[in-house]
């Protein structure tokens, strides 16, 4: 790993003469014309943080429902406001709400400065782009981030990926790095975890087969502890890690949760029209008529399958870490690659990277464009970034996720027990931010449970992993972003319905060539056409 210097803790560099910023609020009028702005102190140097007096910026955001309602609460944004004198005054909205909210603040006219974890989609973005409700931001990135600036030039992939067609960025981007290529945490989402206890006390060896699990399934169906409590398997159909789409894997290419897989002829190939993948419906049907799939597997949501996991009623179920489902214990271990009926043995790799293009954009009503860009330049500063990612240290009203050391580093502290998903929720504020590979070892420790999960994935799966390639998340021009959007919104929902429909009541094998004439039908081709063309420039560095 590349050496980076130690950063001090939240420090910025105050020169004596720091500049006078008059006003202590922000204008929220209207937008104006289109990625057009007019800031009085856009173009003003040696703004310096901390400010000699304060100024107020509004922002729109969200968080979860564990955290304080009020961002101002939390101690990193305590921290941070100490450290710039700049406020931050916050609509924060819950995520479940967040989308219709900021949609509707959006449609208002009534813009705040800036959206920190915005959500914006890539469609969203050009969206509000060409209506000139979000500007360009190239220029301060250049002028006012050297926090940023220095990211991207030393990693010029996060550049690509945030640069529109028309050459401008129009958001700043959440970056989370653990690993490369295959190597990242990020390669394989639904891990299917099974109960070892179960297996020990009924006598068990681990599955290594599709027909071997099928037997322990059943054995967990009949004879475990859980009695009629059992779930032999459980899962949430097409919902990302909590599908059982790995297990797909020993029939072909398998599948993955937005169904785009790249062949080793560089070609892209939708997974859900592999013939693989019919097989290993199919298979997964028959597990269903032998009674070892959850009833509620097809419509329960996450905090149904959380009670049965705490309550320790599955067998083998699925998800990216099970500390959120069954508790961080020895009683549920990954379940190894399993073997086809024709000696298959495949992992599907995910598209997932640690990249959000869409986390904070500054709107047309900013008149701090200056002060806002050196604002959002600070949560780029590697240990800043480090905490708003995961959160921070010295709370003395709730669990801390670090402790500072004496080398002014963050080091992660174990979780005691407590799900990472959770904890973060609580304490740390996400946003715009990069965590870096180069970061572990000098400005914070890998987070254990981190670790943990890269070393399964290492160990276990990556080897297994046969895709040289998978699709990154390519910035696509808007008349390209459109038409996929159209064209997805009409079979992603067709291929998902089916693939419930055919694992509960079967079928797949008599409607499987109508199900792909109609895929054609919807525009599939056409999809791949567009990630084809988008892929192919991509890879050519236009």
């Amino acid at each position: 790993m590349k050496r980076t210097k130690k950063i001090s803790l939240l420090t910025s560099t105050a020169l004596a003469a720091c500049l006078m910023i008059a006003g202590c609020s922000s204008s929220t009028s209207s937008n104006g014309a289109k990625g057009q702005n007019s800031s009085p102190n856009y173009g003003l140097k040696n703004i310096t943080l901390p400010l000699k007096k304060q100024v107020t910026l509004k922002f729109l955001t969200q968080s979860s429902p564990l955290a304080p309602k009020d961002p101002n609460k939390k101690l990193i944004w305590q921290r941070f406001e100490k450290d710039t004198n700049i406020h931050i005054d916050w609509t924060n909205y819950t995520s479940d709400q967040f989308p219709d909210k900021r949609n509707l603040e959006l449609a208002s006219g009534d813009l705040p400065d800036a959206i920190f974890h915005a959500g914006l989609s890539d469609n969203d973005i050009l969206r509000y782009a060409k209506q000139g409700v979000i500007i360009p931001v190239e220029g301060l990135i250049n002028k006012d981030m050297p926090n940023l600036k220095k990211i991207l030039d030393t990693h010029p992939q996060y550049k690509k990926l945030i640069t529109a067609s028309d050459g401008h960025i129009y958001s700043f981007p959440w970056i989370e790095e653990l690993g490369t290529g295959k190597e990242a945490i990020q390669a394989l989402d639904d891990i299917p975890w099974i109960n070892k206890k179960w297996l020990d006390e009924l006598g068990l060896k681990m599955p290594t087969t599709t027909d071997e699990l099928e037997k322990v399934l059943l054995a967990f169906k009949e004879k475990a502890p859980a009695g009629t409590n059992t779930v032999p398997m459980s899962f949430m159909i097409n919902h990302g890690g909590e599908d059982p789409a790995m297990l797909l894997g020993a029939f072909g290419m398998g599948d993955n949760d937005d169904h785009y897989m790249v062949n080793e002829d560089q070609k892209v190939v939708y997974s859900a029209s592999q013939p693989g993948y019919e097989k290993g419906i199919e298979w997964l049907h028959k597990l269903q008529t032998e009674g070892l799939i959850d009833k509620e597997a097809f419509t329960q949501d996450w905090n149904t399958y959380v009670a049965k996991g705490k309550n320790q009623r599955y067998g083998l179920y699925f998800t990216w870490d099970r500390a959120n489902i069954s508790g961080n214990n020895e009683d549920y271990v990954p379940l190894p690659p399993l073997k086809g009926p024709d000696g298959t043995v495949n992992v599907p790799r995910s598209n997932g990277y640690g990249f959000d293009r869409g986390r904070m954009v500054i709107t047309s009503a900013n008149k701090n464009l200056d002060l806002t860009a050196k604002w959002i330049d600070k949560v780029y500063e590697p240990i800043q970034s480090v905490q708003n990612n995961w959160g921070t240290y010295g709370d003395k009203t709730q669990q801390n996720i670090f402790e500072l050391t004496s080398a002014g580093t963050l080091k992660h502290l174990p979780l005691n027990g407590t799900a990472p998903v959770e904890l973060r929720q609580k304490t740390s504020v996400d946003g715009p931010l990069a965590v870096l590979n180069e970061y572990y070892g000098t400005v914070t420790t890998k987070p254990d449970d981190a670790a943990w999960r890269l070393d399964i994935l290492h160990n276990i799966y990556v080897p297994a992993m046969k895709s040289t390639y998978n699709y990154p998340p390519i910035f696509l021009d808007k008349d390209s972003q459109d038409q996929l959007t159209q064209l997805e919104t009409v079979v992603k929902p067709y291929v998902e319905r089916m693939k419930a429909e055919w694992i509960l009541k079967g079928g797949i094998e008599s409607q499987w060539n109508d199900y792909l004439k109609t895929l054609d039908k919807d525009g599939l081709s056409k999809i791949l056409t567009i990630k084809q063309q988008a892929y192919d420039k991509y890879n050519s560095g236009k």
